[in-house]
């Protein structure tokens, strides 16, 4: 296969020479893990204590890894992205509360987001996390299989609501709409609302897609029993597969818990989850469709191997790729130059509220071994073919 990565001017062609300097300064930070934990307990600091910071933010870190403070503000990267064929996935990355008023704020905001997704081709998927709609707790409450009080059940049932009308917008705009993965003690909740979902609204077409993070061990299984009822009532099912993001929280919980671990043993046996899922899903495609959202040029390889092997074109079948905006552009830019399907995610909102969002991005590329490495030499190859 083709090795495709390595061509830095298609992967940095919409960077100009202050952006490129700019994420050259921002990887070789987020490359000295002691300085990430500095920053990121002095940023923490510095915005509870009000201090004059997010002029500062928003110049370097924020507006690296987010589109804007609104749907409005992303437009213009999501023109640029489109225009060498990357598609964008608005994330409000705004991080659960506990309180109703923000859940029916979140609700608000993603069927907005919805009308932006129906009226531009630039955006085919819509995307949001299930604690956006709903408290952690309740979820968890309901995936331990514990009783709920009456409240409870009321409010559960502003959950479904909510998810509800997302859907069938989703459905009524045809359109495509991505549901985040969390924490596993949340996520059984989460998987059964969603596969109802799917049941309701994914009849003809896929339009409500959930995700799987493959660190876990149990979500291959998972997946083929899903499909198995698909198949057998009537319903396709849509997966974003990813590696996970709540790594060292599951195996912190699992020890303290005194549980077995639902995370792989290695890097290595993510990777091949990862694989496997991949490979599965593409003999299925009959009643699954793809979001293979991946920063790994291998696992991009291999399902481009796949698609070659069986004779699809590179946009056949509705298997898409995906990354994070602001990283990995050398996969995002190539792959769509050779006819891909590839959608960036692209994380807007105030700056405060999304914090937390780039805090995790500073702390996964820190401990993900190679990531910032590649970010790192790539960037030094494109600023040298400029002669910066």
């Amino acid at each position: 296969m083709e090795r495709i990565f390595d061509d830095t001017a298609t992967a940095f062609a919409l960077k100009t020479d202050s952006e490129l300097e700019r994420a050259y300064f921002l990887f070789k930070m987020i490359a000295n893990e002691p300085l990430v934990r500095i920053g990121t307990a002095m940023t923490n600091f510095a915005i509870k204590a009000n201090l004059p910071v997010e002029g500062l933010i928003r110049a370097t870190v924020f507006d690296h890894f987010c589109g804007g403070v609104n749907e409005a503000d992303c437009l213009p990267v999501v023109d640029r992205m489109y225009e060498k064929g990357v598609c964008s996935v608005l994330d409000y990355s705004v991080e659960g509360k506990d309180e109703e008023d923000p859940f029916d704020n979140a609700l608000a905001m993603i069927l907005k987001i919805l009308d932006f997704v129906k009226e531009k081709e630039a955006i085919p998927f819509a995307v949001f996390k299930p604690t956006g709609f709903g408290r952690f707790a309740l979820y968890q409450k309901i995936g331990e299989k514990k009783e709920l009080t009456d409240d409870e059940k009321q409010e559960w049932q502003r959950v479904v609501n909510r998810f509800d009308r997302v859907c069938k917008k989703a459905y009524d705009l045809n359109v495509s709409l991505l549901v985040d993965a969390e924490e596993s003690w949340m996520q059984d909740a989460a998987d059964d609302l969603i596969e109802d979902m799917m049941r309701k609204y994914n009849k003809n077409s896929v339009i409500v897609f959930n995700t799987l993070q493959t660190y876990r061990w149990d979500r291959l299984p998972y997946l083929k029993e899903l499909n198995e009822r698909g198949e057998a009532e009537g319903f396709k099912v849509g997966m974003k597969v990813v590696r996970g993001a709540y790594l060292e929280k599951e195996n912190d919980r699992a020890k303290e818990k005194g549980y077995p671990s639902p995370i792989c043993a290695s890097k290595e046996e993510t990777d091949k989850n990862f694989d496997e899922t991949i490979k599965y899903m593409v003999t299925k495609l009959d009643n699954i469709s793809v979001f293979a959202g991946t920063h790994n040029e291998e696992s991009c390889l291999k399902l481009m191997a796949i698609m070659k092997e069986r004779g699809w074109k590179n946009n056949d079948r509705g298997v898409w790729f995906g990354q994070l905006y602001g990283m990995s552009d050398h996969i995002s830019f190539n792959l769509a130059d050779r006819g891909y399907n590839v959608a960036k995610y692209l994380p807007f909102g105030p700056v405060k509220d999304v914090m937390p969002y780039l805090i995790r991005r500073a702390e996964e590329n820190t401990s993900v071994a190679g990531q910032t490495t590649r970010e790192l030499s790539l960037l030094k190859i494109e600023r040298k073919r400029r002669k910066i």
